[in-house]
């Protein structure tokens, strides 16, 4: 594969934008055995948007030639008091639930779950020393404004009472990156400002400097497209404030899960936010687009309509449908069936496995977790 082509697969959607491309394609010019990272916080029930979105963008990476990593982040999630803060819980959920619905999820999309490298956070600090040099040496190039800008709104927003642990854990995400030897780390756009500040220390730390080829190099920060809640009810206005309205595990109304059955798939996207003639931040196009062409497709996607309306509509690419819903052509209840019915099939796979051979992890996750 040649690097135009690989280029192709890391920048087509969901990717949102890769800091930079002109360094990746030097690094794959290089014929140099690029590594990847993501990160996940262990909680609740896996959504589409970390489920269907995030994966997508990491069998892409593998088809690419660059080794993906899964980082479980069972210390981080204790740190942000997730699961209660119950550490034994989050690390029993992160290398059961969470390690085996990603694997199910790339097979389905594609991609080789063998080919992953899985990641526990705790095993990775465990007996090592050299990560909390890392760590402090990290700190010591890194002013409070930085991390404060770091955080999220809330965080930001919170003046000085946000709790010690806001603060802790970008520094975290910045040593795991160069622990991780991460060429290319990972994650939605609400992961910009960490990579950023990642990418702002890698040519002054000490310990576990990022090389290639024998010279050191700044990481290629990679961020995907969030989609936004199904309970929005306005546009955000900026995609920084998307980031506080995305799909979100803790307001299950605001999310559609990967093992949810079709009835549940069709009744949350029939109350979506999905206002008429407007694609930007519509989550019905949104999902649709994740679930319906990802990959230049075979046969067309058909839009039923009443035919007092013209009767069904075909497309080839989003790009026309988008064109035709904004031109008023697509009604938002038309637009709704089709997208759930398209994400029905897309997860069935996924399904198919939690009510077969995975249906023991599912029954446990929810005696575990459900009710924290």
């Amino acid at each position: 594969m040649d690097v135009e082509e690989r280029l192709r697969l890391v920048m087509r959607y969901p990717t949102e934008e890769v800091l930079t491309l002109d360094e990746l394609r030097e690094y794959f010019q290089s014929g140099y055995k690029l590594n990847h990272y993501i990160g996940f916080e262990i909680s609740g029930y896996i959504h589409i948007g970390t489920g269907l979105v995030s994966m997508a963008k990491v069998v892409d990476l593998q088809k690419a030639g660059v080794k993906p990593t899964i980082f479980l982040a069972d210390i981080h999630s204790w740190l942000n008091n997730k699961l209660g803060g119950d550490l034994d819980l989050i690390r029993k959920v992160a290398v059961t639930y969470y390690k085996e619905t990603f694997k199910k999820i790339i097979e389905s999309l594609g991609g080789e779950p063998d080919g992953v490298r899985f990641v526990l956070g705790s095993d990775l600090y465990h007996n090592n020393d050299e990560y909390w040099f890392l760590l402090m040496d990290i700190v010591r190039n890194l002013t409070l404004s930085e991390v404060r800008h770091s955080l999220t709104i809330l965080g930001r927003k919170m003046g000085e009472s946000v709790p010690l642990a806001y603060l802790v854990y970008p520094p975290l995400q910045v040593a795991d990156v160069f622990a991780l030897e991460a060429h290319i780390p990972h994650g939605g756009i609400d992961q910009r400002r960490a990579h950023i500040l990642a990418r702002e220390v890698a040519l002054k730390i000490r310990f576990y400097p990022l090389t290639v080829d024998g010279r050191r190099i700044k990481p290629v920060a990679l961020h995907h497209r969030l989609l936004p809640a199904l309970n929005i009810s306005e546009r955000p206005k900026s995609k920084e404030e998307l980031s506080e309205l995305k799909m979100s595990k803790s307001i299950p109304q605001s999310a559609i899960f990967v093992h949810d059955p079709p009835e549940a798939i069709k009744e949350k996207i029939s109350r979506a936010y999905c206002p008429p003639r407007d694609a930007e931040y519509n989550p019905v196009l949104e999902i649709l687009r994740i679930a319906a062409f990802r990959e230049e497709r075979k046969t067309p996607f058909i839009i039923e309509r009443p035919a007092k309306y013209g009767g069904p509509l075909e497309f080839w690419s989003y790009e026309e449908l988008e064109r035709a819903y904004v031109a008023g052509q697509i009604h938002p209840a038309d637009l709704k069936a089709a997208t759930a019915s398209a994400l029905t099939e897309a997860l069935r796979p996924v399904r198919e496995y939690f009510t077969g051979p995975g249906s023991s992890i599912l029954e446990e996750m929810r005696d575990l977790v459900i009710t924290r």
